[in-house]
């Protein structure tokens, strides 16, 4: 038998141990979380320019159906603005919503691990 305040020995023990205390853990990619951002900006822009689009074209076929040009237009661009900003401010709602829950997840992670 070996004897155990042999160094090589009391060395593997310790990594056996900090192994097991060890949790295994994500390494989040600096790349994947950069594309995650531009992911919701690009979705954010879509979100506005769909708006302004839809505004437009109702607005121009009201506008062309009932011969008011260009009121309606106006009016409906203005309506689909708001649209896309008011989309705007619920998908950044929704993001920061799930931010916060992941870091209260991880500081009840850091807490239960002490």
């Amino acid at each position: 038998m070996s004897d155990p305040t042999d160094p090589d020995d009391r060395l593997a023990a310790l990594e056996a141990r900090l192994a097991a205390k060890r949790a295994p853990q994500k390494v989040k990619d600096h790349a994947e979380e950069h594309y995650s951002q531009a992911q919701l900006a690009w979705r954010m822009v879509i979100e506005l320019v769909a708006g302004l689009a839809i505004g437009f074209g109702i607005g121009y076929g009201l506008d062309y159906l009932l011969g008011t040009q260009p009121f309606m237009m106006v009016l409906f661009i203005f309506f689909g603005l708001a649209a896309g900003v008011l989309t705007m401010v619920r998908s950044a709602k929704e993001v920061q919503t799930k931010q916060e829950a992941a870091q209260a997840a991880r500081d009840e992670g850091d807490e239960s691990g002490d």
